[in-house]
């Protein structure tokens, strides 16, 4: 007789993403389960401006800023304060730019808000781990320079893995102009055959919509930021993984 309401769900997690990027808690959303609520809180992030509009590429001093107080901190206690299990960093780069600045910062917004904090990386390398995954390929979107990109090849090899590949894909530097046919068609061509598996980075970039059709040509495991993000915060919400279809190998065996 009723309609769904949104009420009844099993859980709601939650999202930090930066103030002007719709990218974050869309995927999230469009990959979460229906009886898993998502919820977003925006922090304020220097690099963007009214309308998602950014310079082509991202300096490092904003990136640094989007962890450190005052404007997460202020999001997670507005955002702790509704009934969520788990809230995550909707942000890849804070890690590659300062690993232990990302988690001194979750360390502090757990203790804020008394509830789990998940960041992006930490949640990629726990998830390629589960899946067994040693020599890997890392992208990232147009918007991260060489250096950011080199930073974040320094971050996966400090975490054990080896990089065999990477570099920012060569697409329009602007969120709204890169089109899921585009973007598969450049990791499909870039992907060396010796990857087990590859890891795409920033939640702003427009990625989940190509893992199963990248999984089927590749023939191994591809992740990206809010897959990962999703996945860490479906486990921390002990709600099962493999609710989730559709969106890689990943949900599926673990």
């Amino acid at each position: 007789m009723w309609q769904s309401d949104g009420w009844d769900v099993r859980a709601r997690i939650g999202v930090l993403t930066p103030h002007a990027d719709v990218g974050p808690e869309s995927e999230l959303r469009a990959m979460a389960p229906p009886d898993v609520g998502v919820h977003a809180a925006r922090v304020e992030f220097g690099a963007m401006g009214a309308g998602g509009v950014m310079a082509p590429t991202i300096p490092l001093a904003p990136v640094l800023a989007f962890v450190e107080p005052p404007h997460i901190d202020d999001a997670v206690g507005l955002l702790s304060a509704a009934p969520v299990a788990a809230i995550g960093i909707g942000f890849t780069s804070s890690a590659y730019a300062d690993a232990r600045a990302e988690e001194r910062a979750v360390d502090r917004l757990r203790a804020l808000g008394g509830i789990p904090v998940v960041a992006t990386c930490p949640a990629a390398v726990e998830a390629l781990s589960v899946l067994g995954a040693d020599r890997i390929a890392v992208f990232n979107p147009p918007w991260f320079d060489a250096a950011l990109d080199q930073l974040g090849v320094e971050y996966f090899t400090d975490q054990g893995f080896d990089v065999i590949a990477h570099g920012s894909c060569v697409l329009p530097s602007n969120q709204r102009n890169i089109t899921p046919l585009d973007l598969y068609d450049w990791l499909r061509a870039h992907t060396p055959d010796t990857a087990e598996a590859v890891f795409v980075g920033g939640n702003g970039f427009r990625t989940v919509g190509v893992i199963a059709a990248l999984e089927q040509h590749l023939g191994r495991p591809v992740l990206t930021a809010n897959q990962v993000l999703l996945w860490k915060l479906l486990r921390t919400a002990q709600v099962p993984t493999s609710s989730v279809r559709g969106y890689g190998w990943l949900f599926e065996t673990s």
